[in-house]
């Protein structure tokens, strides 16, 4: 074996590791904080960081406001380039339908750029309308 190989992996591996490697997460410090908050889940059960997955399991994982469920197809501890990351797992149909659907609604709604400043004398009166409820 040479100096600087990495042992084989036997089919199991940490989740740490694993989602740094798929790209989930920039470092594999900020995966670890997002295990230990509860953003990602295995097989429904919250884990610790050095829970060693395999191929197989379901992972549960929350981005901002978005869910990704997913199957491991593949483990590797190896950061490499994005379309070899995405060949290690694969999203559930209906996961993928309800965070489109999800992206969506997000761009439906108004930017903050769309507002004006402060808002006028009569947007002033339509808001205390609103809030005593005299609509």
């Amino acid at each position: 074996m040479a100096k600087n190989s990495t042992p084989p992996i036997d089919n199991k591996l940490r989740i740490d590791k694993w989602l740094w490697a798929a790209r989930f997460f920039k470092t594999r410090a900020i995966a670890v904080e997002a295990i230990e908050c509860g953003k990602v889940l295995v097989n429904e059960t919250r884990v610790k960081p050095a829970k060693t997955i395999d191929v197989g399991d379901t992972l549960t994982i929350r981005l901002g406001p978005y869910l990704f469920e997913i199957e491991i197809l593949g483990l590797s501890d190896k950061r490499g380039p994005a379309p070899q990351a995405q060949k290690l797992y694969r999203e559930t149909e209906e996961g993928r339908k309800k965070r489109e659907a999800l992206a969506e609604e997000i761009k439906a709604q108004p930017k903050p750029s769309d507002l004006k400043g402060r808002p006028t004398k009569r947007d002033r009166r339509e808001i205390e309308r609103f809030k005593v409820g005299a609509w």
